[in-house]
């Protein structure tokens, strides 16, 4: 019979510096600020809102943007942003109000391939909105008879909610991959 015995493999007892204070709560190594589930995360993820949010209403409030492929294609990619980022943010809170971890293996492929997704379909969108401003602007000269100065806003505010939404992406991806 194969039995291990305990002067074999010895069980030292944990030692306790902070006077048997046991409850004091454990912050986990891959609970990182900007990941799902923190106070960074939601941070992140209210500002993609708000930018994507200004961007859509920002380029829907112009006359002529669906005259433009470019400019429609930044509309539906702001409100994918916006949908996205709103409901992650809705599950942020909800993790930081009962204190759960977001570090569930399915949940965080599901984030790594959401915001993988409408990062990269923001980014297009933004390109390729800045890319039709600059004709306009620069080489049509024909600002005055558009709205140019609500094309560059919308594709400024796209750009930023881009910004912030890499930092969630990459963090959600750098989980995944150090599993």
């Amino acid at each position: 019979m194969s039995v291990s015995h305990a002067s074999i493999h010895p069980v030292e007892d944990p030692t306790t510096t902070d006077g048997g204070n046991n409850n004091a709560p454990r912050v986990r190594m891959k609970d990182i600020q900007g990941m799902p589930g923190t106070k960074g995360g939601l941070a992140l993820r209210l500002s993609q809102f708000i930018f994507a949010a200004t961007a859509l209403s920002v380029m829907a409030s112009t006359s002529d943007f669906p005259s433009v492929t470019a400019f429609t294609y930044l509309v539906v990619a702001a409100s994918l942003q916006c949908l996205w980022s709103l409901c992650l943010a809705i599950v942020d809170i909800y993790a930081l109000l009962v204190m759960r971890s977001l570090q569930n293996y399915r949940i965080v492929v599901a984030f790594s391939v959401g915001d993988g997704i409408a990062s990269t379909l923001t980014f297009a969108a933004a390109c390729a909105s800045a890319g039709i401003t600059v004709l306009i602007n620069n080489d049509l000269d024909s600002c005055a008879n558009n709205h140019c100065l609500q094309f560059e806003t919308a594709t400024a505010m796209a750009f930023i909610s881009w910004f912030s939404a890499l930092p969630s992406f990459l963090l959600n991806f750098w989980s995944l991959a150090s599993r």
